[in-house]
């Protein structure tokens, strides 16, 4: 190895400090050769009982550590904090910047050579690689994996996707209690992160077309013995990383981040994907911006039949020969000469892949739709953009005009959704407001919210909802998402009323709110004269805690207050 590795500094030594460093850590057991040439490996764990999706990753640090030992590097595992979805309140997404500032500091203040990233969960993913990012050592990503596909009564089960459709079947399938309570232990029986092509499954699918994995790595179930032997070797792959000082700044290029948009929109991935792109783009110091997620993925078809935008499931996508199958579907599309962690291109890495299930992973002269990836909508009601993932939406509602129904906070939603004099109807707009990254705070999953009573009662399955927050990668319908401004910092949206009538034009990239500039100017004087943005001094005190990330991101996006 000709350069100096980093840990030298803590663990080379002969005066005072160098004595301390070591002898400190003997107390562990350490032999004298660790401390002598050795690559210092940290393992960034985010385990934690707290976090179901992440729940067996202390096991797997155990197997890294030994692909590490056997290619002749020290592992050293260190816990950061763990974010899971499923649990924390009001969203992780108010926390992903402070599990990604916990991850920096942890590798910077450490004498660690290279980092080996266990995630899992949602946002243990984006975080923990912008906290490298941050840092730039080799780095090498070990995705959790995906439970074993959900049963129920003989049938598949997505975790997840069926949490949005319990009102749909207890009041128009007459599910009884008991029924909901065997779904619910059914659909998540294994270890592992949602099995649905959901906002978990899209991160490891983007850690993979990064070039951060080692190749296949994605799909691979959590229980299955190969996402062990994945993880082993991933600990034997960082020690070589090292010493030929791969870091990640050579793996993250412009062409690794197009090459993720165009995946990403070929798997049906989650809307949030866009705001995790951005900020890991942002960490890494490359150029991404929101409108380059339409120009390069928009046109990308569908290739992976996956809920929420097909059939299948993860476990499905594995064994029908998961994502390598799609990167070389795409290959006449993709930059096949980026590098990627192996120090082989993605183009050689999935140069001869299999497909063994043509319902699951189409060929791209078949696809599920020609046209499939995220499209950025601008207009009145969202000046800096707004989002409409196409594969989870109704076609026929992709151009559309109707009167808004209007809910100004969530707890005004559950408050009247289901009141039979609602003035709602299949051809009506929600309007969800109060739920962007001030507003909420955080931005939470709540995009998607269920339809009324009434409606799924007439078997209407779908209207267009619009909000200023995000959706559940699990999740489908005629949603859009992100609208920026948003309302609780003045964006357009706050001044929507009932019966005003709103078109969404997917072709055209149109959302407008069809009132006029002048009794648009009044209604602003009334919202600012109620000092609405109450938020707006707390974020900006805590705006250095703020990354780029969303679309139109402003001081204190991921701040305000703080809800029970």
């Amino acid at each position: 190895m000709s350069k100096k590795l980093r840990s030298e500094d803590w663990f080379g030594k002969d005066d005072k400090m160098g004595f301390v460093h070591r002898s400190w850590l003997r107390n562990q057991g350490y032999p004298d050769d660790y401390f002598k040439g050795r690559p210092v490996i940290g393992i960034c764990n985010t385990w934690s009982e707290l976090t179901p999706c992440n729940g067996h990753l202390r096991d797997f640090a155990e197997i890294v550590k030994r692909g590490v030992i056997e290619a002749g590097g020290f592992p050293l595992e260190f816990p950061v904090t763990s974010l899971g979805e499923t649990i924390m309140r009001p969203t992780t997404m108010l926390f992903r910047n402070l599990a990604s500032m916990d991850v920096e500091e942890s590798i910077r203040a450490n004498p660690l050579d290279g980092v080996v990233l266990l995630t899992g969960c949602d946002k243990t993913t984006p975080s923990t690689i912008m906290g490298a990012c941050s840092v730039d050592l080799p780095t090498i990503v070990v995705p959790g994996g995906p439970m074993l596909n959900g049963r129920f009564k003989g049938e598949c089960l997505g975790s997840g996707s069926f949490n949005w459709m319990v009102k749909e079947k207890t009041l128009v399938e007459n599910y009884t209690a008991e029924d909901i309570h065997e779904a619910e232990i059914g659909a998540a029986r294994s270890q592992g992160h949602c099995m649905t092509m959901g906002t978990a499954s899209t991160m490891a699918c983007m850690a993979e077309s990064l070039g951060l994995t080692l190749p296949g790595a994605a799909a691979i179930p959590a229980v299955d013995s190969r996402k062990k032997v994945m993880a082993q070797l991933s600990g034997r792959r960082i020690v070589e990383m090292v010493r030929a000082d791969m870091k990640i700044s050579k793996i993250l290029t412009r062409k690794a981040f197009e090459n993720s948009i165009m995946v990403n929109a070929a798997v049906g991935g989650s809307t949030n994907f866009i705001i995790h792109l951005l900020a890991i783009a942002g960490r890494i110091g490359i150029e991404l911006k929101l409108e380059d997620f339409d120009t390069i993925g928009s046109k990308i078809p569908l290739l992976v039949n996956l809920k929420p935008s097909g059939k299948y499931l993860m476990e499905d996508f594995y064994y029908a020969g998961g994502l390598p199958v799609v990167i070389n579907e795409l290959k006449k599309q993709l930059h096949n000469d980026a590098v990627t962690v192996n120090g082989k291109t993605i183009g050689e890495n999935n140069s001869n892949p299999v497909c063994y299930n043509k319902e699951v992973i189409t060929s791209i002269d078949t696809p599920l739709q020609n046209e499939a990836g995220i499209v950025v909508l601008k207009g009145n009601l969202c000046e800096d953009g707004a989002v409409i993932k196409p594969s989870a939406a109704t076609q026929s509602l992709m151009k559309h005009k109707g009167k808004a129904v209007v809910f100004e906070t969530m707890e005004d939603y559950h408050a009247r959704i289901d009141d039979p004099n609602l003035d709602i109807d299949e051809n009506s707009v929600i309007v969800l407001k109060g739920v962007g990254p001030v507003g909420y705070p955080g931005m939470p999953e709540v995009g998607n919210v269920d339809l009324p009573e009434k409606l799924l009662r007439k078997g209407v399955k779908d209207i267009v909802r619009i909000s200023d927050g995000r959706m559940s990668g699990t999740a489908a319908g005629t949603v859009v998402l992100h609208i920026s401004p948003e309302s609780s910092i003045g964006g357009l949206l706050a001044l929507v009323n009932d019966g005003d009538v709103i078109e969404l034009d997917v072709a055209q990239r149109k959302l407008h709110l069809e009132v006029s500039d002048e009794e648009l100017l009044k209604r602003k004087a009334v919202w600012e004269s109620a000092g609405a943005d109450g938020n707006k001094g707390l974020c900006e005190v805590l705006h250095r805690s703020c990354t780029a990330g969303t679309p139109g991101c402003r001081p204190g996006y991921f701040t305000g207050r703080l809800r029970q």
